[in-house]
């Protein structure tokens, strides 16, 4: 049986073909869990089921490995946990039980590995000691920053033009940046913030990193398969490409990447900040689990 893919990293269906048909290997972006998933959030989790299901069905259960992270170190959640008033691992285990709950009860099998930022530090302060090592991270102000510009090519993922990623990089232009573009690796923590010991100073992740340090852990520095939603792509996984590409000597972080497409309502992307959600675990109580799964399977 031949398998088919769309690579977005090339932008043409292409057969797969694993590095090792005897450890193949997958990741997929997962939650920030501050709140119920909403049924967007829900879709990656159900078609990426799908192709976990599929490549054990061919490979053998026993040769796949699938991994989706957990997303418990973040500002939503540092928010959320004020607003409530009730400690931030107290949210996050609350919301990652619920979130586990309603992804298995539409019909989704675990994944292999679902490793959480709280407990992978380690595995990320060292991954950021390296690229500034290589001179592709500095120091600034209790910061460290991703030097874009030590990366040549930088955007032929998302080919995005400059003047779009200065726009669409959600980053702030602190003066302390060497160029507009850099991103945070590390940011200081005070003491009402979660925070860990490192050689910057205490402080936490930020967003992109977890993502290249799990991946290292868990599937080595290249592997089969990427995946996550479309709105990912940029800035998320063109930043994770460059994190990984220059900590590892230029070497690809995966071979193929997979994006689904956005789940809208009324026209319109659902997401939380638009306001305009339906929760997982809300549907889930007026509807059957396999007619919700096969709606967004069809959609």
């Amino acid at each position: 049986m031949t398998l088919t893919l769309y690579n977005t990293l090339t932008r043409r269906k292409e057969p797969f073909r694993p590095i090792d048909a005897n450890n193949v290997r997958m990741y997929v972006c997962g939650p920030t869990v501050y709140d119920f998933a909403h049924i967007g959030n829900a879709r990656p989790v159900i078609v990426f089921d799908v192709l976990f299901r599929l490549l054990r069905r061919i490979y053998g259960p026993e040769h796949v490995t699938y991994v989706r992270n957990i997303t418990d170190v973040d500002d939503k959640i540092n928010a959320r946990a004020a607003q409530e008033g009730v400690p931030i691992r107290e949210l996050t285990d609350r919301t990652t039980t619920i979130y586990k709950k309603d992804m298995a009860s539409l019909g989704n099998l675990p994944p292999s590995h679902e490793p959480r930022v709280t407990e992978t530090i380690p595995q990320i302060v060292a991954m950021i000691g390296v690229l500034i090592a290589g001179g592709h991270a500095y120091e600034a102000q209790g910061h460290v920053l991703f030097h874009v510009p030590s990366m040549p090519d930088y955007g032929s993922f998302s080919r995005r033009p400059l003047e779009d990623m200065v726009s669409g990089a959600r980053v702030d232009v602190a003066p302390y940046k060497k160029n507009p573009m850099d991103f945070v690796l590390w940011k200081p923590s005070d003491e009402s913030l979660p925070g860990w010991e490192s050689p910057w100073g205490r402080g936490r992740p930020g967003w992109h990193i977890e993502c290249s340090a799990m991946c290292e852990m868990l599937l080595g520095e290249t592997f089969d398969i990427h995946g996550g939603g479309t709105d990912l792509l940029f800035p998320h996984h063109e930043n994770e490409i460059a994190q990984s590409t220059c900590a590892h000597g230029g070497k690809k972080l995966a071979n193929y990447w997979l994006h689904n497409g956005m789940l809208e309502l009324k026209g319109e992307k659902m997401a939380k900040s638009v306001g305009n959600v339906v929760t997982a675990h809300g549907l889930l109580e007026l509807w059957p689990a396999e007619a919700i799964r096969l709606a967004m399977l069809t959609s």
